[in-house]
């Protein structure tokens, strides 16, 4: 896939343990990522997913379909992702920065100082 991204609480929770702001907040947050994934120009749909059944923080990921792969549609992406050759880490690279630059634009945060993870 051309962009994995993977949104994760700081503390400890499931789904099932959010508040009802801060699931609020996820919503709005999960929302802003789909419209930047989708503005990248080679990217048709941002595909999200709840992975990780007894891990220790919630994790949404988020998939980005390229554009013009209708072979790849529905649920299958993570499994796609494992069969399709690696893409340019420098093009992904430059997608992430993207989504975190408008992110940090749209909603707020800061990036890292090692650019590998943003936080909100």
């Amino acid at each position: 896939m051309p962009l994995v991204l993977m949104l994760y609480s700081r503390d400890h929770y499931d789904m099932a343990d959010l508040s009802d702001e801060m699931a609020a907040e996820l919503g709005v947050l999960t929302t802003h990522i789909v419209r930047h994934v989708q503005a990248l120009p080679h990217i048709s749909r941002a595909h999200v997913y709840r992975i990780g059944d007894g891990a220790a923080h919630l994790h949404i990921w988020f998939f980005a379909r390229p554009e013009g792969q209708a072979q790849l549609y529905g649920s299958w992406m993570p499994v796609w992702d494992d069969l399709l050759p690696e893409y340019p880490a420098d093009v992904a690279d430059a997608d992430a920065g993207a989504v975190a630059d408008a992110l940090v634009t749209s909603y707020g945060g800061r990036r890292s100082a090692t650019d590998e993870q943003m936080h909100v």
